[in-house]
């Protein structure tokens, strides 16, 4: 059998460019060489405010057809919704009683939030606790690899930890310890710009979607703030001061960026002329998604019925996990 992999998102809506570099190019590779379940995160959606969204569903399949589009395989991989899966809680519920209290008020997401001026009586319990919830999700699949960046390894650690902690406590008396501690898997991760310069994000309007049409990418990408020293054509520039030469370094070869930054320092392009190879790379590269979605769009209920295939899938795994859980915490009767 082959190891087994354990990754997701939240669900918010059409995916955009950030989210397939820093994520599902790598899931889409990860597929060929791992048992591989990708999970939508819609209980984690709900742990802020800004997040509740009154089209959830909507947002949850438009994602699902995202992942399609950027190439995952729901025959190669297995892909669910976190809440069509009670056993999820279940664990959360069970992990939370061994886990203590200063594990998670420990957590960067946590700490960043208080330092922004939130007090604890604005924070709901589901924020403060969606890092156990996270390590649930995990664990009740015996996931031994979940692949993150760097930024994302702390929560790993404490999924082991919490593991850790549960294990020697109820894998006692000859018992095999029931939960599995996953292995970090490090990926790479770009850190995409977004038309800005910051990271690309929807939330700050800064973003192209995968399933952008190319007249949208043209507008947004000719938009782009460029060398703020460049005013006048005329005028040479410096690439390393242009917020769109981090999107060339991931999109052009080589030897074209190269003449492009000659260009650019030279005045010999202008910052239009700069741009346009850009443009043409990111909408070539979106053409095989728009085309993988529109063949699920065109069947609605398809993209439902693999989301439906992958919770039966998971269904099996999480059960059998929850009732050794219960069996060793003396929770099984009858």
């Amino acid at each position: 059998m082959r190891e087994r992999v354990l990754s997701g998102m939240r669900p918010t809506g059409a995916l955009h460019l950030g989210h397939y570099h820093g994520a599902l190019k790598n899931w889409v590779q990860l597929q060929h060489q791992y048992d591989c379940f990708f999970v939508v995160a819609d209980w984690h959606a709900l742990t802020t405010a800004d997040n509740r969204a009154a089209h959830l569903e909507h947002h949850v399949y438009d994602m699902v057809v995202d992942w399609l589009a950027a190439g995952v395989d729901p025959d190669k991989a297995t892909l669910f919704i976190q809440s069509r899966l009670p056993e999820h809680a279940e664990l959360f519920t069970l992990l939370a009683m061994s886990t203590p209290l200063s594990w998670l008020e420990r957590t960067p997401a946590y700490k960043d939030r208080l330092s922004q001026g939130q007090d604890a009586e604005s924070t709901s319990y589901g924020f403060l606790g969606y890092p156990l919830l996270q390590a649930a999700d995990i664990l009740v699949y015996r996931a031994g690899w979940v692949p993150v960046g760097e930024d994302q390894a702390p929560h790993v650690e404490l999924t082991r930890e919490v593991a850790r902690r549960f294990n020697h406590l109820y894998g006692q008396d000859g018992r095999s310890a029931p939960l599995v501690e996953p292995q970090l898997l490090l990926t790479d991760t770009a850190r995409l710009p977004g038309l800005d310069g910051q990271k690309m994000s929807k939330s700050l309007g800064n973003s192209i979607a995968m399933r952008d049409e190319p007249e949208a990418v043209r507008d947004k990408v000719r938009r782009m703030p460029t060398d703020p020293q460049r005013v006048h054509r005329t005028d040479a520039g410096e690439p390393s001061r242009c917020p769109v030469w981090p999107l060339h370094q991931l999109y052009t070869a080589e030897d074209e960026r190269q003449a492009l930054a000659q260009g650019c320092r030279t005045a010999g392009i202008g910052c239009l002329d700069c741009k346009q190879p850009l443009i043409e790379a990111i909408v070539r590269e979106q053409a095989p998604w728009r085309e993988r979605a529109q063949a699920v769009l065109d069947n609605p209920r398809q993209v439902h019925w693999m989301v439906e295939l992958g919770c039966e899938r998971a269904r099996t795994v999480a059960r059998q996990t929850l009732k050794e859980v219960r069996e060793v915490m003396g929770l099984s009767y009858g």
